[in-house]
């Protein structure tokens, strides 16, 4: 596995999940990340987002790490990111800093089929029939046309990334470790919105 820093910056940022093999736009205003950004850039273009917990500064322990691919600065002092996942990481512990922005130990082991091409173990055309019908019940527009040129990961982590779940939904297709593990999570969590479970959480065919 290739070699990834232990030691990462991370942005936490309440109610925005994010996946390998995903893009993820960002607009940096406040100096912290400012800092952040430009700190990034200048040495590895490696950072980490993790979605930040309801009360204090409590973080989940579950993140992504991903790579600044396309970087603008503002007139108005802004700076513009694409950030391209790459791999998702556990946090180990926080370490202390004289930055503003937080750094944090991560470990990657358990994550290692975010970097592998996986095989068709599993069909999402279920899954896929069902994501449509749902998107199209919440007045979502997707060009599904464009959408099925992706790698079947792609299609997963973006779904996962997209629906309208809530953040907990998604941390825990974020934390699915298998991409079997987390087509089954995202298949019922949709199936539970289109009232298709039964209470025994067996989807009804």
């Amino acid at each position: 596995m290739k070699n990834f820093p232990s030691i990462i910056p991370i942005f936490p940022l309440n109610g925005v999940i994010y996946f390998p093999k995903t893009n993820l736009p960002l607009n940096i205003f406040e100096q912290r990340y400012l800092d952040l950004v430009n700190d990034t850039y200048r040495k590895d273009k490696l950072m980490g987002m993790v979605q930040s917990q309801k009360s204090g500064s409590e973080v989940y322990r579950i993140g992504c790490l991903g790579k600044i691919s396309d970087l603008q600065k503002s007139k108005d002092g802004r700076i513009l990111i694409n950030l391209t996942g790459l791999i998702r990481f556990k946090i180990l512990e926080e370490i202390k800093n004289d930055k503003l922005y937080r750094e944090f130990k991560v470990d990657y082991k358990n994550f290692e089929i975010d970097l592998k091409n996986i095989s068709e173990e599993k069909s999402t055309e279920e899954l896929m029939d069902k994501a449509k019908i749902f998107f199209r019940k919440n007045g979502l527009l997707l060009n599904w046309r464009e959408f099925e040129k992706l790698d079947k990961m792609q299609k997963i982590n973006t779904l996962s990334m997209i629906s309208p779940v809530t953040n907990e939904e998604k941390q825990k297709l974020l934390e699915a470790l298998t991409a079997k593990d987390k087509i089954e999570t995202l298949e019922n969590i949709i199936s539970f919105y289109l009232h298709d479970v039964n209470y025994n959480n067996q989807t009804i065919q």
